[in-house]
């Protein structure tokens, strides 16, 4: 491949933003390029754990502590198991790359091909109308400047390709989309539900909805409820960039993709204005290249895009491209929270099969429409949680018993535990952001990036708020022990991190406009979570997707009119 190769589209990044630009790209006829900084992985051949059975796992499946504090500080303490030997190979060598913490935040990334695709939680959820007139009616952060039935259509356009399970509910602020079936509800999460919708006709208890397939779907097989997706899926069962954009893309015969592609920068042409290539650091040789495109979507993760961003500096944009207005990196955003465990007494003689791929979902009741007269605090949050019975290591470490005695009651399903935990709004604030720290020089020589990000006021008080709530809701079913702990105090854990880049209607006041293009600069898209204006309060990956799509059709369409 010549350095100075020309095609009509570079994706940068392959995750889940990534391969949907890259599949959108040429299905609708352009050559395109995607480049990815982290080393190839082959869907199937490249899951080496996944069918490896625990007592086969490589220090008895615990974890290697020597290793993991030296290569992997950050990414070893992502929460619910999702690092471990399994997958250790997925994550990115934090001591290679590191990052400044201005304050404490959890960098979580991959650095394979597929990007997080591979290991992300799968919840996929619609923003509703609230959400998106949510900025304009507090005063806290910019307005969007799309608002729910500007991404309604590309929502389903993007559910009927990945395949979501869930439940129809029929609710505005929760909009339904369009749904395989849905997992089951365990017996306890049926009790749950129906106490909670008795006591409180405002708030509604659903399965999780999920990109795991409940039956087969566009010659993805069926889930097989192993709760094993973060060591990859031969099944395709959930969705990945490997698993169903990338092979859309590649099956036109237009894509070329490079692995191990660091991105130092984008180029300008100062006689256009016009994004015109893209310069990169092969990570194995050290060798600098350059490929040129028609047009540029920027797709590389939040973090990673702003880096890009504020790495691309010439005369025309001295403080990053798109910088114009000293917005980019700032108004960064996550999910706080706070959570609750208890034990349910009885369904003794009740069960469940399988290890299903989700759980249950309870969308946004407070501050709904209106501040409720008891909400300190503004906007709201959602919980996420479960019911199952207590498995026989945590029996075993309760029981007071031994020999024949403990090996009776290990042989004998626990007892339920039911477990919410909030997904609390951040509002967007000016002095979270990230900068480049030019005298301090990260992998590859670039910059380090520098995250100066905390949760504020705002957040303690919805915490405070969502553990009260969690608690009233888990003794109303009848809940006993009832444990509150903190969640997510640590902003970056709930690998929710959005803004820096955001939409809006005004130059001034944003980075992107309504279609995620850069202000100034027509032929450059971003379409990852660097483009949120806010967070809402469910998970934000069908939403990113969904824009991505919507961006692509528009630059297309411009493309071939002759406007880009």
């Amino acid at each position: 491949m010549s350095n100075t190769t020309q095609f009509d589209a570079i994706v940068i990044g392959s995750g889940i933003t990534g391969g949907w630009a890259a599949k959108e790209l040429t299905e609708k006829g352009l050559k395109t390029l995607v480049l990815e900084r982290g080393r190839n992985v082959e869907h199937q051949k490249d899951y080496v754990n996944e069918f490896t059975p625990p007592w086969q796992a490589p220090n008895g499946g615990l974890p290697e502590r020597d290793l993991d504090a030296r290569d992997y500080p950050v990414q070893s303490k992502i929460e619910r198991g999702a690092f471990g030997w399994a997958n250790r190979q997925y994550w990115i060598n934090d001591r290679e790359n590191p990052y400044e913490q201005v304050k404490p935040f959890r960098w979580h990334r991959t650095d394979v091909l597929g990007g997080r695709s591979l290991t992300w939680g799968r919840q996929s959820y619609r923003w509703c109308e609230d959400d998106f007139l949510a900025n304009a009616r507090d005063g806290h952060g910019n307005d969007w400047p799309i608002r729910y039935a500007d991404l309604a259509p590309w929502y389903a356009y993007v559910e009927k390709f990945i395949g979501v399970s869930g439940q129809p509910e029929g609710r505005k602020d929760f909009p339904d989309g369009e749904f395989l079936p849905p997992f089951a509800m365990t017996p306890v999460e049926r009790a749950l539900k129906q106490a909670i919708e008795a006591k409180w006709k405002d708030r509604c208890l659903t399965v999780g909805r999920v990109a795991n397939l409940t039956q087969a779907h566009n010659g993805r097989a069926q889930c097989q409820s192993r709760a094993i997706c973060n060591r990859g899926c031969s099944f395709g069962a959930y969705f990945s960039s490997l698993s169903s954009t990338l092979p859309a893309a590649q099956a036109t015969g237009r894509l070329t993709v490079r692995t191990d592609s660091v991105v130092e920068a984008i180029d300008t042409d100062p006689a256009t204005g016009k994004a015109s290539a893209v310069r990169v650091i092969d990570s194995r040789t050290g060798e600098r290249l350059t490929f040129k495109a028609k047009v540029i979507f920027v797709c590389a993760s939040t973090f990673g895009t702003l880096q890009i961003l504020l790495q691309s500096r010439s005369a025309a944009h001295p403080n990053g491209i798109g910088n114009h207005s000293d917005v980019l990196g700032r108004y960064l955003v996550d999910h706080a929270g706070a959570g609750g465990f208890a034990e349910i007494p009885g369904f003794m003689d009740t069960n469940y099969k399988g290890r299903r791929p989700t759980g249950i979902y309870m969308p946004r009741f407070r501050n709904l429409g209106g501040q409720d007269p008891d909400a300190d605090f503004t906007r709201g949050y959602g919980f996420q949680g479960g019911a199952m019975r207590d498995d026989w290591t945590n029996t075993a470490a309760m029981s007071d018993d031994f020999g024949a005695g403990m090996k009776r009651n290990i042989a004998r399903p626990g007892k339920w535990i039911a477990f919410l935990g909030a997904f609390c709004e951040q509002l967007p604030q000016a002095h979270n952001r990230v900068t480049l720290n030019d005298k301090v020089r990260g992998g590859f020589g670039l910059p380090q990036l520098s995250i100066d990000v905390a949760y504020g006021e705002n957040e303690r008080r919805m915490n405070l708020d969502a553990g009260k709530q969690a608690e009233a809701m888990l003794k109303a079913a009848g809940a006993q022990r009832v444990q509150l702990i903190p969640l997510r105090t640590i902003p970056g854990v709930s690998i929710h991190e959005m803004g820096g880049a955001r939409m809006g209607r005004d130059p001034a006041e944003s980075v992107l406009n309504g279609r995620n293009q850069v202000h100034g600069v027509p032929n450059l898209f971003v379409t990852d979570g660097s483009a949120m204006a806010s967070s809402g309060t469910v998970n934000p990956s069908l939403t990113y997707m969904a824009l991505t799509a919507r961006a692509v059709d528009f630059a297309v369409a411009e493309l071939k009119a002759g406007r880009l």
